[in-house]
């Protein structure tokens, strides 16, 4: 995978964590240090799913191997569209009032946006990348953006959070369309 792919998937695993951010620092305005603080606990996250993903791939990789691209496809496909439908959705109710801001909140919010990244590392065992220059690359990413979508909420709400997640769906399916075309010989690796 070449470092502008691995930025693009970056960006688009992080996309669901920003919107997440965003909505939550509209309802919390958080200072830097608590802001710094959530997106140390989605970057975290959002390292370890892709990684647990990948490890659950490479059991099934050796089963696979003549449709894994396939496989791959279908799985940021459907990861992208899930993205870019809920970027289509209304916000829920909780978008706009306040909520719990514990810790076991803000981790189970993390949870929830880093399941999709599972799905991905599932899809990169079949396609043999290092997957722990990708997961540190998505942590990272995720962090900075998730620390950014705190701060900026406030001023900008979640409907920006939302383009940012149809931005993010849209790139994980060209993502998964190259990796097809590339298996099937119809662009050069």
């Amino acid at each position: 995978m070449t470092p502008g792919a691995i930025a693009i998937l970056s960006l688009s695993m992080s996309t669901d964590a920003f919107a997440a951010a965003v909505g939550r620092g509209a309802s919390h305005r958080p200072a830097v240090v608590n802001a710094v603080k959530a997106g140390l606990v989605f970057g975290v996250i959002e390292a370890i799913t892709p990684l647990i993903g990948w490890s659950l791939g490479l059991v099934a990789a050796g089963l696979v191997e003549q449709v894994d691209h396939w496989i791959a496809f279908g799985l940021f496909a459907v990861v992208g569209g899930k993205m870019i439908w809920e970027s289509f959705q209304a916000p829920d109710a909780d978008d706009t009032t306040p909520r719990r801001s514990g810790a076991w909140a803000l981790i189970a919010t993390a949870i929830g946006t880093s399941i999709d990244a599972a799905a991905v590392g599932v899809g990169l065992a079949f396609i043999g990348v290092n997957i722990w220059i990708i997961a540190l690359s998505i942590g990272f990413t995720t962090f900075v953006l998730t620390t950014i979508g705190m701060l900026i909420g406030r001023a900008v709400g979640v409907k920006f959070g939302k383009r940012a997640e149809l931005l993010g769906g849209l790139a994980l399916i060209g993502i998964g369309a190259m990796i097809l075309m590339e298996h099937l010989g119809l662009m050069a690796a």
